[in-house]
């Protein structure tokens, strides 16, 4: 189901703390697509994982980031069956399929493309792929997040490059707060999209899991046995929190005296 581009944030269901936007990647793209052909100010889409519910907990000051978002996508298929414990219509939208939908039926190789992030290499690799003439590209230091200057100037650089699509893929939550520097300087136009590493899928540096994986909710898995050492603790342990949390969340989201939004799991069906 898609939804008029000019439209504002669309309203979807609460989970976790966060509202999502209920699109599945055709109507994310149809939507992306709209807002980004259309005349008006900068707006981001932000795809939250697993990894980023985690982060979000032990870091609530992060949570303007996703608030501030356009879209808000699902892009995990556990907190999509963990929705289903509650009813609620989670359905998967992944910042690679999207970004990887739009490279293959939506952007023109002619057309200026904004990419924050990614190395030389990456970035040669996804003009050949695809054909891209125009790229702007800007590479961040290391260590963003403790530097605000970085992210101004990253800000700025994505402001000053006038581009239907602004791909952000420095992990989050760097990437989220780059998008929310742009807009909050409210003289940026088109989309933002917060894919993370899909710009090392796009370019072949990073071999992504086969479809029959994604599609059984074991991409985790493929990247955990790829790179053990740097993802081991991520999804062995900080990940596996996420049931906590949900418990903690599913408790409060049943009981009497919870807010808005919260009153009983009946709210969340789709």
């Amino acid at each position: 189901m898609a939804f008029d581009g000019t439209a504002p944030r669309r309203r979807g269901a609460e989970f976790l703390g966060l509202e999502f936007s209920q699109l599945d990647l055709d109507a994310a793209t149809d939507a992306v697509t709209a807002r980004a052909s259309l005349d008006l100010p900068f707006v981001y889409v932000a795809t939250p994982n697993v990894d980023h519910m985690v982060g979000l907990s032990e870091e609530p000051a992060r949570r303007p980031l996703y608030e501030r978002a356009w879209l808000l996508l699902n892009d995990s298929r556990i907190l999509g069956r963990l929705a289903r414990h509650v009813g609620m219509y989670l359905p998967v939208a992944t910042g690679a399929d999207l970004a990887e939908r739009l490279f293959d039926s939506v952007i023109d190789p002619r057309e200026p493309i904004t990419i924050i992030g990614g190395d030389a290499e990456v970035i040669a690799s996804l003009k050949r792929r695809y054909g891209l003439t125009n790229v702007r590209w800007h590479n961040p230091p290391m260590g963003l997040k403790q530097n605000p200057q970085a992210i101004v100037e990253a800000a700025a650089f994505a402001a000053t490059q006038p581009s239907r699509f602004t791909l952000l893929c420095v992990g989050a939550p760097q990437q989220e707060m780059i998008a929310y520097a742009i807009a909050q300087r409210g003289d940026a136009g088109g989309v933002g999209l917060c894919v993370g590493a899909a710009a090392d899928y796009l370019s072949g540096k990073t071999t992504r899991a086969p479809v029959w994986m994604r599609r059984a909710g074991l991409e985790w898995f493929y990247r955990l046995i790829s790179e053990p050492r740097r993802l081991g603790k991520r999804y062995l342990v900080d990940g596996l929190r996420i049931f906590s949390l949900f418990a903690a969340w599913r408790q409060s989201a049943s009981a009497p005296d919870a807010g808005p939004g919260f009153s009983s799991t009946a709210s969340f069906a789709a």
